[in-house]
């Protein structure tokens, strides 16, 4: 039987108790297939690295149940260990409630729970918190045990293991003090895997410690896969509505060859889920990454345009100074290519970008904004209603997503483009946003060709999206190579140290 590791807050070290058991059956030759609970896009790159196999998110209120029990038993029963990382505390979901909650995705998928505590500052009182999450509910926890984090002498785990056992709940372990626990993290969270230079070394250590200081005859039957199901299908094809022979509903006959779609994928782009680019495939389309960090050109034949979420904030002088890739950028909006750009992504479409710094940097001018850093964190899921038909949604449509960025936009009416060209034609208010905590507002920007929006989609939860969004790329147009694209790019000056956001 699986199990969800959890804690009673961030920041307590569920992250590092799922690294370490991902490192160590790796070392052992098993393969490990990882998921996380709720819209994280940085705990996912980690685990992804490491196990070797792409983290799963496990996220009721972005994809439905359904999605989530599929995605559960299809992808966990194809490998020979499974780990599954909570969010935040075990009962913290949506608001003040526990809707979406790692406990919540423990019941529905009938998981009993590790809680991973740290106990620096306490002793007898462990008892007190352990017994309240344990009988803390709905929905009802089955507690399998406690890892201990940041435990300071064999004295101290003695009062600690002698609590749980006044309480009849089994310690699991104790994660050590030890550099390699130290995981590096900036503003939205942990660094991802391409900027950790020594993550391979630390994996060898990951695996030893957990060797030494976790109860692995207790802990292994907590990682057994799910079992798959007859003739269940591919998570991707049920979300899609294909038949049993990979047509999808409203695309018959997928394009033969795939459709070439740009997708930004760099330092400061990188905030996807793995279902999108599955999605697109599935519906004809093929993905090719495009890094604006190294003033690339668009990919040739490119029919559409992606930019994920990310760090442009981190690289906003390198991109303002990618030419190249910028006027390929505008020359695909102008040409009628259809462009999707999610929080970062939205970034680049604007007229200006602060850096942490405070200094300025011209983006490609689609947009009538400046960005920079806000005094608060937006942070939460939303319910959007679209307000009018575009690239991706259709007028009274009612979606949800998640919103995280510091990052908040200084909107100029009227404006025109970097360049005294138009900015996007045509375009309107994209949707009404509502979320616990947020006022409503009108939110984002949607033309015939363009989707822009603080807002992050998993489109396994909404796969009209990746429908039309291929059906608009077939009726595209190449651009041709353009002037921009044919010449060198574009010298890059230094990066600049920037603070976190």
């Amino acid at each position: 039987m699986s199990c969800l590791i959890a804690a009673p807050c961030s920041g307590s070290g569920k992250t590092l108790l799922t690294l370490m058991l991902t490192a160590l059956a790796r070392r052992r030759g098993l393969s490990v297939q990882p998921f996380k609970v709720g819209p994280d896009y940085l705990d996912p790159q980690l685990l992804s690295a490491v196990a070797g196999r792409p983290c799963r998110n496990l996220d009721p209120l972005l994809c439905g149940e359904e999605w989530v029990r599929n995605c559960f038993r299809w992808h966990g029963s194809r490998a020979d260990r499974v780990v599954v990382e909570g969010v935040m505390g075990l009962f913290d979901g949506r608001g003040s409630g526990s809707e979406g909650s790692s406990a919540a995705v423990a019941a529905l998928l009938d998981l009993p729970v590790v809680l991973v505590v740290e106990a620096s500052r306490q002793a007898g009182s462990l008892a007190a918190l352990v017994r309240g999450f344990r009988d803390h509910g709905p929905p009802t926890v089955r507690l399998a045990g406690v890892v201990l984090n940041r435990v300071g002498s064999e004295r101290h785990r003695t009062l600690l293991r002698e609590a749980l056992e006044a309480i009849a709940v089994p310690l699991l372990g104790v994660l050590p003090s030890h550099p390699a626990l130290d995981l590096p993290s900036r503003h939205l969270g942990l660094l991802p895997p391409r900027e950790v230079e020594d993550l391979e070394s630390r994996q060898r250590i990951w695996a030893a410690l957990a060797e030494e200081h976790l109860d692995l005859e207790r802990l292994r039957p907590l990682l057994a896969p799910p079992q798959a199901r007859s003739g269940e299908p591919d998570p991707i094809l049920a979300a899609l509505g294909a038949n049993g022979s990979g047509a999808v509903a409203g695309n018959p006959v997928p394009p033969a060859p795939a459709l070439p779609v740009a997708v930004a994928a760099d330092a400061a782009f990188h905030f996807r889920y793995p279902e999108a680019e599955e999605l697109l495939r599935a519906c004809g389309l093929e993905p090719r990454p495009w890094s604006p960090l190294a003033d690339e050109p668009l990919p040739a034949g490119s029919r559409a345009v992606l930019l994920p979420g990310g760090y442009p904030e981190l690289h906003a002088g390198t991109l303002a100074a990618a030419r190249r890739s910028l006027a390929d950028l505008r020359g695909a909006v102008r040409g009628g290519l259809p462009v999707v750009a999610e929080c970062g992504g939205l970034l680049l479409l604007g007229r200006r970008l602060e850096d942490a710094a405070g200094h300025s940097h011209a983006m490609a001018g689609l947009l009538p904004f400046a960005a920079r850093r806000g005094a608060s964190l937006s942070l939460g899921y939303r319910q959007m209603r679209s307000g009018a038909d575009g690239l991706l949604v259709r007028r009274g449509e009612l979606l949800s997503g998640h919103e995280f960025h510091r990052w908040q936009l200084q909107i100029a009416p009227g404006d025109t483009a970097a360049d005294g060209g138009p900015l996007v034609a045509e375009r309107e208010e994209l949707w009404q946003v509502e979320g616990w905590g947020c006022p409503s507002r009108s939110e984002g920007w949607t033309a015939s060709n363009v989707h822009a929006s603080w807002i992050h989609l998993h489109w396994a939860g909404c796969s009209a999206i990746p429908r039309r969004l291929a059906a608009s790329a077939g009726r595209a147009v190449p651009l041709p190579t353009s002037a921009a694209s044919s010449s060198p790019p574009s010298p890059v000056p230094p990066r600049t140290a920037n603070a976190g956001v």
